[in-house]
């Protein structure tokens, strides 16, 4: 799942806690993250359930010619309720192995896209790359800015890792623009990363940081 969504939405988001440097750790010069805008829908995320499989199937077809262009491609059974629970059964599955934490965002309690922390890494990376897609009727209300900040905080809380990556397509500046609200900074280009809709696509990748970070710290202090 590649970052693919569009943001927007008037609001303004806590800030992130600061934690001290460890001892004898390289002063860091501070890095201003502008707040992102919070929307006027309650917005929530939470891991996907077996009985989400019927809601994601609606989601699913109701949205495949516009999420075409940015995702890869599936097979009719994919679009199955069928296909949605051994879906949502594989991706619990990893979630209980660690490898990932796979979510649905909420719009006014009803299931609206998905959001996830994939290839989550231990040892000496702690590291994950997040994915999105929010449905077309909740693109522009700044709903996948509020999914990104609220994953952040289980990326950089619950699970305790110290760095957040993401790709997105070159030409998908509304994903982009999610990222850049929520404090991502640009690493690079990736040539030819990704093939969907028929032919192969660079990608933008994208990096945030815990607010913990000092250069030496393995684990979050908390």
């Amino acid at each position: 799942m590649t970052a693919t969504a569009e943001g927007g939405g008037p609001g303004t988001s806590r800030p992130w806690t600061l934690w001290p440097a460890a001892p004898g750790a390289p002063a860091r010069p501070a890095v201003a993250v502008p707040a992102p805008r919070r929307p006027r829908v309650d917005v929530r995320v939470r891991v996907v359930r077996p009985d989400d499989a019927a809601a994601l199937t609606g989601l699913c077809l109701a949205n495949r010619d516009y999420l075409r262009p940015w995702e890869p491609e599936r097979g009719e059974a994919y679009f199955t309720l069928e296909g949605q629970r051994a879906n949502v059964h594989d991706l619990l599955d990893a979630h209980g192995a660690g490898e990932m934490w796979p979510g649905v965002v909420l719009v006014d309690g009803r299931v609206a896209g998905r959001i996830t922390l994939n290839n989550i890494l231990r040892g000496p990376l702690q590291s994950c790359f997040v994915g999105y897609w929010v449905a077309r009727a909740n693109a522009g209300r700044g709903v996948a800015t509020e999914a990104v900040r609220q994953v952040l905080d289980v990326a950089f809380r619950e699970l305790r890792l110290h760095r957040v990556e993401a790709f997105t397509r070159v030409d998908n500046h509304a994903s982009q623009r999610v990222l850049e609200r929520n404090g991502f900074r640009q690493v690079g280009v990736a040539r030819r990363h990704i093939h969907v809709n028929g032919r192969w696509h660079d990608e933008r990748l994208f990096e945030r940081l815990a607010p913990w970070d000092d250069g030496i710290t393995l684990n979050s202090p908390l």
